[in-house]
């Protein structure tokens, strides 16, 4: 069995093992990784060799930590890393390489279509009649887009969203409010195998998911890192909120979307959104236009040039081809944009 990750932030690790009796065994980790002193690579493989079969992660890490020579110094490399490498090679887990990936980039669209669009993008992919999908957003009015479990009332003041013309939509993901405004956000949509987080806890498919981005996000001179458990964050302040669904149906898929701050009117947001105190005070700040700092002002490029850019660095990575909603698609997101997204029934399930 073989099995790859990712350290967030790090290296690529590369496990490869058999299972005999419930334990695995013939355990070899390699990656390009740093790890000091030689003997550490062969001490992390004894820990893990006779291991049952069934150990979680955390417990596989610990194996490894209690294993290792006195002064071992990793780089790019973490016991954690390792661990999930193994746990990704029992589940059977794909690679992003493993994929024709697909590219759909269109013109604007209204916030319950985008809504729709997610939902049935995804259970295609789920269903193996859709590649693995990047969906970049065009937005066609401005909107509130609240998570499936939020309260209507105590996210958004409904006199602020009608004085600035703002229409709000609930999407089928947990998480939080995100203020869109067409020229100043970016969004896009991963919607992808389940496969390919197998072995991965929820909040480790996150940073799993995420991680493209930040070295696209590198390129541009900007210095990102994950932030758990949802966030894109800079030393100067939040830059994106992401959130997922999983889809069960068929052979199972994840929706991953990320919504990116690219400019804002923190005015405007704040006289929409009802910001509580409780929800800012574990951010380490006491105001709720300093938790986010635009990527216009971190890049000093259009907003245009950093979706390029940003698709150039995923296709670099993991290749990526130009495709489209097809018609059948395009009919059945429309009708659950009638039925379901811009319903207030939907919209005020959680009142």
């Amino acid at each position: 069995m073989h099995g790859e990750y990712k350290v967030p932030g790090g290296k690529l690790v590369v496990v490869d093992l058999d299972t005999r009796d419930g334990v695995l065994r013939d355990v070899a980790v390699a990656g390009d990784f740093f790890l000091e002193p030689d003997e550490a690579i062969l001490a992390i493989n004894r820990s893990l060799e006779g291991a049952p079969a069934d150990t979680d992660a955390a417990a596989l890490a610990a194996r490894i930590d209690a294993a290792l020579p006195p002064g071992t110094t990793m780089y790019g490399l973490t016991s954690e890393g390792v661990a999930v490498a193994v746990r990704r090679a029992l589940a059977h887990a794909t690679d992003w390489n493993d994929y024709d990936w697909q590219l759909i980039h269109e013109a604007p669209q209204s916030p319950a279509l985008h809504m729709a669009l997610d939902e049935v993008i995804t259970a295609e992919v789920a269903s193996g009649r859709r590649p693995p999908t990047l969906r970049v957003w065009e937005w066609g009015a401005p909107a509130v887009v609240i998570g499936s479990f939020q309260s209507l009332r105590n996210e958004v003041d409904p006199a602020g969203a009608e004085r600035h013309g703002i229409t709000v939509v609930r999407r089928i993901s947990g998480g939080g409010a995100m203020f869109i405004e067409p020229g100043n956000t970016i969004t896009y949509s991963l919607s992808v195998p389940d496969a390919l987080v197998q072995g991965l806890s929820f909040a480790d498919s996150y940073a799993y998911l995420d991680d493209w981005v930040l070295g696209a996000l590198g390129d541009m001179g900007v210095k990102a890192w994950y932030q758990p458990l949802n966030d894109i964050a800079t030393e100067a302040g939040k830059i994106a909120g992401a959130a997922q669904k999983r889809v069960v149906a068929d052979d199972g898929a994840v929706l991953h979307h990320v919504t990116m701050a690219y400019d804002i009117d923190a005015d405007k947001m704040l006289d929409v959104l009802r910001i509580g105190r409780e929800k800012l005070s574990d951010k380490g700040t006491k105001s709720a236009k300093k938790r986010v700092d635009p990527l216009r002002r971190q890049t000093g490029l259009p907003r245009e040039a950093v979706i390029e850019r940003m698709v150039a660095s995923f296709r670099s990575r993991y290749g990526l081809t130009e495709g489209r909603v097809t018609d059948q698609e395009l009919a059945r997101a429309q009708e659950l944009a009638a039925t379901k997204f811009a319903t207030e029934e939907w919209t005020a399930r959680v009142p």
